[in-house]
């Protein structure tokens, strides 16, 4: 299985937030959207970082209550792990375990097509497995 294969069952859909987003506006983004991270790309669409609520969490920890008012440039993560469509899901999970990403955009001829979590790699991941097993279990009662 592809990474292109997972985002046609999950959609390509991608959210996204300017790099001077505050982080409040940025809470209020993860909230609506129910996710874990956003991808930062500039006024061009151009992917310059992704923010993740773990980096939010651990820059409130450094700098308090004042970390609200900042912009999301300022706790980013820049140099952003990507993967292209043709890449195998589990490549992907061995990138994502080596990496410590948790969310992975999908870039294709320098344009993003998606993004990946490891919920979506560990789900089909399990659907791998279940359809495998349906498989033995099914040549085993054929004898």
């Amino acid at each position: 299985m592809r990474v292109a294969d997972l985002l046609r069952a999950k959609g390509s859909e991608v959210a996204t937030v300017p790099p001077e987003q505050s982080v409040t506006g940025l809470l209020d983004d993860l909230a609506r959207h129910n996710v874990g991270a956003l991808v930062v790309v500039d006024s061009s669409g151009a992917l310059v970082g992704i923010v993740s609520e773990r980096d939010v969490v651990r820059r409130l920890d450094e700098r308090g209550a004042e970390l609200l008012t900042a912009q999301v440039d300022q706790i980013m993560t820049s140099q952003v792990v990507t993967c292209d469509p043709n890449e195998g899901v589990d490549r992907l999970a061995e990138i994502m375990t080596e990496r410590r990403v948790r969310h992975m955009p999908v870039v294709e001829d320098g344009q993003l097509v998606g993004i990946v979590s490891i919920g979506d790699v560990v789900k089909s991941r399990i659907e791998q497995l279940e359809s495998h097993n349906e498989q033995l279990e099914s040549y085993i009662a054929q004898g």
